[in-house]
């Protein structure tokens, strides 16, 4: 393991690499907290060829923090619609809110940890890129990139793994340059160091990477194994009438906090379209209005981190408005008005297919 910090064979060939290889990305062109803070946060969980229109957007819509902290946040999570994680666009508008009431971004690794939402790489990423602090950034990239020079077999994650990771990325930052470097790091992870196909044969750090000469590229990193994805099954009713449509507004603490879908029946397994009518839960929100099943939607398959989702949408025409079930959370809207609402990108699927 290196003990020379600023001083290691690959740092100076590692910075010629971005200088000629780096992407033109905007939030690389400025030092202000805000856009870099906002790429972070959206690239958290999202490629970046589709994370930059969201970027863009956002830019556009909210030029400052103060802008999104004024912000309603039916009106962000509308804007984030797609990216899914709405946790992400929840915390990145509270920050928000505690940046302008701060009267700016705190500057240091530990104020901007203390922003919702913010863990350890965003707060040390926004530390280098913005205000030059000398703080080591580790995400994916720079796992894959340290286990393979180093070929390290402690998995990344575990609670050992994530120290001595974290201790190996701070001992060779180059603390004159930490923003270049943190970003060199990762822009060599995400091009050259891939997680398939890594470019071996023509890789500048060869000489220094130990996973190379022992054959191991395609070992490093290592990982435990995933938690068990579980199934989820619902059953939406898409209950229209005179040309509205009924809506539910996701309030409890479940996946898409805040988002708007239709009224639903989770059940344990799959049912039938007349085992979901013949349920109480149907009947609890029905009751004797009429009604006219219109249409079923083949079952749609969602994946989360952790669960999948098997949703099928069952289309009922109501001859009159089911009063009994107007509340805060169902409601009925307009169809012509849907694209006011941020919704899961479950349902859109659903509503342009």
């Amino acid at each position: 393991m290196p003990t020379n910090p600023d001083k290691h064979p690959f740092t100076p060939t590692l910075l010629r690499w971005y200088a000629s290889n780096g992407r033109d990305l905007p939030w690389r062109h400025t030092t202000d907290p805000y856009p870099i803070w906002l790429s972070e946060v959206i690239l958290q969980q999202t490629r970046i060829s589709q994370g930059m229109a969201y970027w863009q957007q956002f830019m556009e819509r909210f030029p400052t923090v103060a802008h999104l902290a004024e912000a309603e946040e039916d009106e962000v999570l509308r804007l984030w619609q797609g990216l899914g994680y709405y946790s992400r666009a929840r915390n990145l508008h509270a920050a928000a809110k505690q940046v302008v009431a701060a009267g700016g971004f705190p500057c240091s690794v530990a104020g901007l940890r203390a922003l919702k939402g913010v863990g350890d790489y965003t707060a040390c990423a926004i530390a280098s890129f913005a205000f030059g602090q000398p703080a080591a950034v580790v995400d994916g990239n720079v796992y894959r990139v340290l286990a393979r020079l180093f070929d390290i077999d402690t998995p990344i994650n575990n609670l050992k793994g994530q120290k001595l990771f974290a201790n190996l990325a701070d001992e060779l930052l180059c603390r004159e340059r930490p923003g270049l470097y943190n970003q060199a790091l990762m822009e060599f992870g995400a091009l050259h160091c891939t997680p398939k196909n890594p470019n071996c044969l023509l890789c500048p750090l060869q000489a220094q990477c130990l996973a190379f000469a022992h054959q191991t590229v395609m070992q490093r990193p290592v990982k435990l194994a995933k938690l068990k994805v579980t199934n989820r099954y619902f059953n939406y009713l898409v209950f229209r009438t005179n040309g509205s449509i009924y809506l539910h507004k996701r309030n409890t603490d479940d996946i898409w906090r805040n988002l708007y879908d239709f009224a639903c029946i989770e059940s344990p397994k799959t049912m039938t379209v007349e085992e979901v009518i013949a349920s109480n839960e149907f009947h609890q929100l029905v009751g004797d209005t009429s009604f006219t099943v219109t249409k079923t939607s083949p079952v749609f398959t969602h994946k989360l981190t952790h669960r999948t989702i098997l949703a099928q949408f069952i289309e009922i025409k109501l001859d009159e408005e089911l009063l009994q079930i107007q509340t805060k959370d169902l409601f009925l809207a307009r169809e012509s008005d849907l694209g006011n609402y941020p919704i899961p990108r479950l349902i859109d699927l659903y509503l342009n297919t």
